[in-house]
């Protein structure tokens, strides 16, 4: 790492966002505020100037933690990641293997969504594809909540991939694992039983019915199997010096004694389905404490987890799969890009506190690209320990950045990857990858809209906001599945708008076989996704999402017309069959009054605005708290004033980046004032009326108004014998996720 040319993400501003801001910079205006700054970090990425928040303009959290953001390199043929390689009996032909998650993006209710959901990762290219304990296996130890695997589709998902050419594997988890009598499961916060709570008559009954239970999963078709021995499954209580207090042969006195557990199962198995049939184990690499950093002294060390590697390799493990262990974030464990998912907080706990990527989790993760490929450094060390094959998840997406991953392959840090929502988002990644198409690969966005997300009224709504198929196909939404539907006769269709919304609804109505035209009323297609990737940095991958779009409205013939405003008379000329308006919504309503003397700032204005050091933000959207990380990191204090309740606060955020990013927004001083409006602004003071019934003054250089959008006057137009319906922004101001599931599913009605 210390050989790495480091930039923060302040810097990569001053830099390469220079044409997403327009003529402002283009003529070489410098922002105030925002002029370039050295990096001091840039030599060593240990050595970091923590002082006070104002040097170089910047708070010392955006700088804790120095970024690279040039890792996206593409300049190697992809050759290591796209040759075989052995686990246990099987060959498998590439190093892209889809991890255990996901079976609840397929949909709720509809075995055919299940079963079509994994087939597509084989037929995409996917050599081994796991899947997770969507079912409880177990005959005598319920899983809480789950039905018996029996009443599942099974055979007819392993079939499915099967018959695409892909192999798969079974993982088995005991994160809801119901141990009668010593039931400790706390489902709100997935803790589990610790191994103390089990007696010895437990554990081998609990393990003659994995074993048991594997025996069937090989006579269903399955290939290989997964023990989960991280997180807060009982493997890992085992393994934890914190969650094992036992004093016989299964205590922690030794190494031996913790993997016990683990390395009987694996000879049990080995023992019971033969030894070609391979069996993986999942283990936290590192661990930390998340929640009180620093209290590490009985977490699991890298160190203690090589000698665990060896045993496990000794029992018969025909490979290994590491992830992170933070000790109350699990979500950390295969998503600690979370970590990096707030402007300026690179390292964010969720807790209102941050990594120091230099000493925390023992000083061994590379965190310097955003979360991208953090475990790879580690992983080696647990590699050259063993002869087996060694993957590893944390966002691996080859595709994100080829030369980083191919590199890491070819140096034999890791020998697969393993991967979940690159996958999901574009299920045919691998072949486009392979082709090199990287242009057509649809990208993840790490929004973490995809798990267990939430919408505006608290309701579940897990959504993938660039695949709009994601838990939709062969529900009510999409009952052909992800299939387009055939044209009803020959349509010509106007597309009004060229943001999200407008490119996808372009795209799909493009690819049913409809003339399509797609009018922008400035000079470039992208709508707000420059604006966005600007104020957020490069951690959500906006740029690509906005290429990738481009570039699917060119594949698909779309006619571009730029620089045409479009009214009511517009369309009444051109006569079109169908109009879809994704034209974004409009500003709130009614403006918010100032003497002048103190500027108030439109949201979409205020990066080339002499904003002072004293700001206001008005609104709680989620552009508005990505504007206050943006100021924070800038050394500005910011308050905010929230029209609604506070759990409206960050809205069109997911619901894991609203967990990452609040808990910093306050501890970094931000004041958040609920049921509040602007009752005055003059002179350098904002008088707030809140819900207290006393009126706040705060000083205030500048007022940004980021209050939600109203929807777009155009949105409710009729005209007579045109079809005319409005999309995303334009017919319900929310987030792109919204927009891009709007307009792919009215495109497909028409």
């Amino acid at each position: 790492m210390g050989n790495q040319a480091y930039v923060s993400r302040r810097s990569f501003i001053g830099g390469s966002a220079v044409a997403a801001l327009g003529a402002a910079f283009a003529s070489g205006t410098v922002l105030a505020g925002c002029a370039p700054q050295p990096n001091a970090t840039a030599d060593n990425a240990n050595e970091k100037d923590l002082s006070a928040t104002g040097h170089n303009g910047q708070s010392w959290q955006s700088q804790i933690n120095p970024q690279d953001t040039d890792y996206t390199a593409h300049t190697m043929e992809l050759e290591a990641l796209f040759s075989p390689w052995p686990f246990g009996g099987l060959e498998i032909p590439n190093r892209i293997v889809k991890s255990a998650a996901g079976s609840g993006y397929a949909g709720e209710g509809s075995e055919r969504a299940l079963v079509e959901y994994y087939r597509a990762f084989a037929r995409g290219g996917v050599g081994l594809v796991w899947l997770e304990n969507f079912g409880c296996i177990t005959e005598h130890f319920e899983v809480g909540g789950y039905r018996s695997i029996s009443e599942l589709p099974l055979k007819e998902v392993v079939d499915a991939i099967h018959e695409e050419g892909g192999l798969v594997g079974y993982q088995y988890d005991t994160m809801d694992l119901l141990i009668g009598k010593h039931d400790t499961v706390d489902f709100e916060n997935f803790t589990q039983a610790v191994a103390t709570d089990l007696t010895q008559e437990d554990i081998r009954a609990l393990q003659a019915d994995i074993v048991a239970a594997v025996k069937k999963l090989q006579a269903a078709g399955v290939n290989a199997f997964e023990i989960n021995a991280a997180g807060n499954n009982l493997g890992q209580a085992f393994l934890s010096r914190m969650r094992n207090e036992r004093d016989d042969e299964y205590g922690p006195q030794s190494f031996e004694n913790r993997a016990r557990f683990v390395t009987e199962l694996i000879q049990q198995i080995k023992q019971s389905c033969g030894e070609d049939f391979p069996v993986q184990v999942l283990i936290n690499v590192l661990e930390e404490n998340d929640g009180a950093l620093g209290q590490n002294a009985l977490l699991t060390t890298l160190e203690e987890n090589i000698e665990f590697a060896k045993l496990f390799e000794q029992a018969g493990a025909d490979s290994l799969h590491l992830r992170l262990g933070p000790l109350n974030m699990h979500v950390c464990q295969f998503a600690s890009d979370l970590y990096f998912a707030g402007y300026g907080i690179d390292g964010t706990t969720g807790f209102g506190t941050q990594f120091d990527f230099s000493r925390h989790w023992q000083g061994r993760l590379d965190a310097s690209h955003s979360g991208c490929g953090m475990t790879l450094d580690v992983a080696r060390e647990i590699k050259d320990a063993v002869g087996i094959p060694v993957g590893a998840v944390t966002y691996m997406d080859p595709a994100h950045a080829p030369d980083l991953f191919e590199s890491a392959l070819r140096d034999g840090k890791v020998d697969f990857l393993l991967m979940n929502r690159p996958l999901t988002v574009d299920p045919e990644y691998v072949h486009k990858l392979q082709a090199g198409k990287l242009d057509e690969i649809a990208p993840c966005t790490r929004c973490l809209h995809c798990h267990h997300d939430v919408d505006r009224n608290g309701e579940s709504f897990t959504r993938c906001r660039v695949n709009a198929c994601t838990r939709r196909a062969f529900t009510e939404e999409m009952p052909q599945g992800v299939a387009l539907p055939e044209k009803t006769g020959d349509k010509s269709v106007m597309v009004v708008g060229g943001g999200p919304a407008g490119m996808e609804a372009a795209r799909i109505a493009a690819q049913r076989g409809y003339a399509v035209t797609l009018y922008e009323k400035t000079g470039s297609l992208g709508g707000l996704l420059d604006f966005a990737s600007t104020v957020k940095g490069p951690h959500e991958n906006l740029p690509a999402l906005k290429d990738y779009l481009i570039h699917q409205v060119e594949l698909a013939g779309v006619t571009v017309v730029t620089g045409q405003e479009v009214d009511e008379a517009f369309i009444k000329d051109q006569q079109p069959d169908v109009v879809i308006m994704a034209t974004g919504g409009a500003p709130a309503a009614p403006a918010i009054e100032s003497d002048g003397s103190t500027p108030i700032v439109p949201l979409r204005n205020f990066l080339t605005s002499d904003l002072g050091d004293n700001v206001v933000v008005v609104g709680g959207n989620a552009l508005a708290v990505d504007t206050t990380l943006y100021l924070l990191a800038e050394g500005k204090n910011v308050s905010i004033v929230l029209p609604d309740g506070l759990e409206t606060l960050a809205t069109g955020h997911s619901n894991w980046v609203k967990t990452f990013v609040l808990p910093m927004v306050y501890a970094s001083g931000v004041r958040v004032w609920p049921h509040a409006s602007i009752a005055s602004v003059a002179e350098g003071v904002a008088t707030v009326a809140n819900e207290t019934g006393a009126p706040v003054a705060i000083p205030c250089s500048a007022v940004i108004d980021a209050r939600n959008m109203a929807a777009h006057p155009l949105a409710s137009l009729a005209v007579d014998g045109i079809d005319v319906r409005a999309v995303g922004d334009c017919a319900d101001p929310w987030n792109i996720a919204n927009a891009i599931g709007t307009a792919n599913l009215a495109a497909r009605t028409i």
